[in-house]
């Protein structure tokens, strides 16, 4: 018997939802984190260029009141000598701000900036522009207050905001790299418990092959037995033949050919081989089945019906109905039995969960339903309430001539 050796690599659906999980909350909180520290970043930087620009503006307005006072002074000492307050004013500037020089009216003597607003304060930003107020009481050359406007802080501040926004998103992506290769990592033991625990049923099922055929072929040969007894003997032995089937496929690796099948006939053959399965629990059965042409390998055909009619035999109480249709590429098998909780009709395709403890079964068998109807792109779906019974619905495929 081969163990498929795809599962090694390849994730389970129900591994790729964990971690998915696993992935989302820790990406979500990993985002939130950096949100914050690019947020506190940006802001602490911020707050930074402002108060830098707002000294270097303070510095060059300084400079500008010292060599005006200077050229006062000068002018005081030749009196004589004629003076243009405006072209001096103009040439006055080496710096990369723009000056405004005003008068104690605040009406402009000379300036490069198209209104200031406001003289009340010595700092203040105006639509991302930083302006500067420095007050000469002495009103030298008539010049009551220089104005020192700045242009860039709103580029510097978006090329900033840009840079922190890329090492964000490149922290981002290579801790989301890394989230999935831990995630990877917290599954690998749970990996291999359920690697050691298929080798085990694999081991098992191997084990119980020949004592369950023996007893198969006991059955046919007995004689003189009551019927009741013989029935009894005969769904027992064939319950295991059914369990160990599903086991036995889930377990075998290798690929089956598909072949061109009639549903209905499949389906009245594997309901005939567990006959005495459905009697034992003293069921009725109901059958309208419209021939229905499918391309699958028939041992999967096997192993959906058996397992789709035999969870409606376990779930069902005695007396009840299962019906099973066949109309228009759908197959329906409907119980009456105690039915399943909403909240858990996702779970019971999941390997090994069992809805009911009380019913036994190794919840290995609507996962077979599952994996084969992915495989060969059939449509599954459930309706059900509990206690008031389960309905599986299959769509196949219709063949292409």
């Amino acid at each position: 018997m081969t163990i498929l050796k795809e599962k090694v690599i390849v994730l389970t659906s129900y591994e790729r939802t964990s971690l998915f999980r696993f992935l989302s909350v820790y990406l979500v909180s990993v985002f939130v984190l950096l949100a914050i520290i690019g947020y506190l970043f940006f802001e602490n930087n911020r707050a930074s260029m402002k108060s830098a620009m707002k000294f270097e503006m303070m510095y060059q307005a300084r400079n500008l009141t010292s060599k005006i006072v200077m050229k006062a002074m000068k002018n005081d000492e030749q009196t004589l000598k004629p003076f243009d307050k405006t072209k001096f004013l103009q040439n006055l500037k080496h710096c990369r701000f723009q000056a405004g020089y005003y008068d104690e009216n605040k009406k402009p003597i000379y300036t490069e900036i198209d209104e200031v607003g406001r003289f009340d304060t010595d700092f203040f930003v105006k639509n991302m522009k930083c302006y500067i107020v420095t007050e000469d009481k002495s009103a030298h050359l008539g010049v009551r207050y220089i104005v020192l406007k700045e242009n860039d802080l709103a580029k510097d501040l978006d090329a900033l905001r840009i840079k922190i926004i890329g090492y964000l998103v490149f922290s981002f992506i290579l801790m989301g790299v890394v989230g999935y290769f831990l995630g990877r990592l917290f599954l690998q033991p749970v990996r291999e418990q359920i690697e050691s625990l298929d080798k085990f049923i694999s081991d098992a099922t191997h084990e119980l092959n020949t004592p369950i055929s023996a007893i198969l072929m006991t059955i046919q040969s007995l004689r003189n037995v009551e019927p009741k007894k013989m029935k009894r003997l005969e769904a027992s032995a064939k319950r295991l033949s059914t369990m160990y089937g599903s086991l036995t496929y889930r377990l075998e690796g290798g690929v089956e050919p598909s072949e061109d099948l009639c549903l209905a006939k499949i389906v009245e053959e594997r309901v005939e081989f567990i006959k005495e399965l459905i009697e034992s629990k003293r069921l009725n059965i109901e059958m309208d089945l419209d021939a229905t042409k499918i391309h699958m390998p028939k041992r999967s055909v096997h192993r959906l019906i058996d397992n789709l009619i035999s969870n409606a035999i376990k779930y069902s109480d005695v007396g009840d109905t299962i019906t099973v249709t066949l109309k228009n590429n759908v197959l329906k098998v409907k119980d009456t039995g105690i039915g399943i909780d909403e909240k858990m009709q996702e779970d019971i395709f999941r390997r090994y969960y069992r809805a009911n403890d009380e019913r036994g079964g190794f919840g290995i068998g609507l996962n077979i339903v599952l994996s084969i109807c992915k495989r060969y792109k059939i449509k599954l779906g459930l309706d059900s309430e509990k206690g008031k019974g389960s309905t599986f619905k299959l769509t196949f495929p219709k063949i292409k001539r």
